[in-house]
């Protein structure tokens, strides 16, 4: 194998590991469906559980105990801001080619989730 085809190999490993840390990125942050829970309503339930708690039947208490690791858990994740910019950055510089390469289109990526202004300044226009 030449160098120059390790390095070509190498080079679409990169490009597909900045796609993808960037798309599951997009995945784990994507707005839920519905009504958002605000912090106020999650530490309004989370005081109500431990008022439930010590009357609770086995059974009931298992689901509260679950319910508050749950909200603990969301709001946690609702203090903790996420910075995708270097991870889109990554996808900046590499989604034009593999676009290229793999057949993507622009179409494909949208319906993905990946805003039109990324896609811009990757250079992937809706014509390639």
């Amino acid at each position: 194998m030449s160098d120059e085809h390790k390095a070509a190999l190498a080079e679409g490993r990169n490009q597909g590991r900045a796609v993808r840390r960037y798309l599951e990125a997009l995945d784990a942050h994507k707005p839920k469906r519905g009504r958002k829970r605000t912090t106020d309503s999650m530490q309004k339930r989370l005081a109500r559980i431990e008022v439930e708690l010590p009357t609770a039947d086995p059974l009931k208490r298992l689901q509260l105990i679950q319910e508050r690791l749950d909200l603990q858990n969301e709001l946690e994740q609702a203090n903790t801001k996420v910075d995708l910019t270097e991870l889109e950055n990554e996808f900046v510089r590499a989604a034009a080619d593999y676009s290229q390469r793999k057949g993507i289109s622009y179409a494909a990526w949208r319906e993905l989730g990946v805003e039109a202004a990324v896609l811009k300044r990757a250079g992937v226009s809706r014509s390639s």
